[in-house]
């Protein structure tokens, strides 16, 4: 059927779409279709007017965006940009996806910071991908200094694009978060924050289709998964002054290991925190 000759209106293809994405088992289905509707048709509320017509270029787009939804594509890598924490960002091929776990990072780090009365820390974001925490961090603390370390040379050219898309300030820093030289690059720092790789070595052969176009490089964490915070928590020791603060995000049912790790380098005052499914997701500790 030639789709482009044919008349469709927005209940029609939105029905359509949602089907289509019902019968490849995508759970999230409506929400999918209504983002890539709100993203190509620059409405809000696209079906507040069901009976209107698409024009007919717009809907073929709309189904080849669906379609590849279908076979996997991350709607976030479809759409090219997506909101955290009330910023938008870029995103794409390249770049680990920002999620609403990390806002409980986020957010647990900004507690910490107005509790020790923290308004203009020196802030290190280590393996900071597509910059979401240091931006987020940033706009809540506009005193702050911050460094986003990274990597991967896709991961960067989105942190830089991010960083002119928010009008930020943020340093990027090119490297590997192990490495001396780049250690030393950073002043000293009030707080150190990371969201680093920790999917174990059997969670990678379990990964779902849409979760495998993500890099790798920002997913494997060793055997263990748990590669990152040893390495940091000794290695960025130093960086901290002294009552500083660190910060992580790790996976479900790491708390514990995360928790002896931090202990082993000599941190106290360890805190944990959920995210939004009652998940322990996140750890701080204090260096003293």
């Amino acid at each position: 059927m030639n789709y482009e000759l044919k008349k469709v209106s927005r209940r029609q293809l939105y029905d359509e779409c949602v089907a289509l994405l019902n019968a490849a088992g995508k759970e999230s289905a409506d929400f999918d279709v209504l983002c890539i509707f709100q993203d190509m048709l620059g409405d809000k509320n696209p079906l507040f007017l069901p009976g209107k017509e698409i024009p007919p270029g717009t809907a073929e787009r709309i189904r080849g965006l669906v379609k590849a939804r279908s076979e996997g594509e991350p709607l976030q890598y479809l759409l090219g940009k997506w909101e955290f924490y009330g910023i938008e960002l870029y995103v794409g091929e390249g770049v680990l996806i920002p999620r609403p776990d990390t806002e409980t990072l986020v957010e647990h780090t900004l507690d910490i910071c107005r509790e020790k009365g923290i308004r203009s820390p020196v802030i290190a974001d280590l393996c900071s991908g597509s910059g979401c925490i240091a931006l987020a961090l940033e706009r809540e603390l506009p005193g702050a200094e911050i460094y986003a370390v990274e990597m991967s040379p896709e991961a960067l050219a989105y942190l830089r694009k991010n960083r002119e898309l928010n009008n930020s300030r943020i340093h990027i820093i090119e490297g590997d978060i192990l490495s001396p030289e780049v250690i030393s690059t950073l002043p000293e720092a009030d707080v150190i924050v990371s969201n680093p790789p920790y999917l174990t070595a059997q969670d990678m052969t379990e990964l779902e289709t849409e979760v495998l176009c993500e890099p790798s490089l920002a997913l494997f964490g060793g055997s263990d998964g748990l590669d990152y915070y040893r390495a940091i928590a000794e290695k960025w020791r130093d960086k901290l002054r002294e009552g500083g603060i660190i910060a992580f995000e790790f996976g479900l049912g790491q708390h514990g290991d995360v928790e002896e790790i931090l202990r082993s380098c000599g941190f106290t005052d360890i805190s944990f925190r959920k995210d939004g499914g009652g998940i322990i997701r996140t750890a701080s500790a204090v260096k003293h």
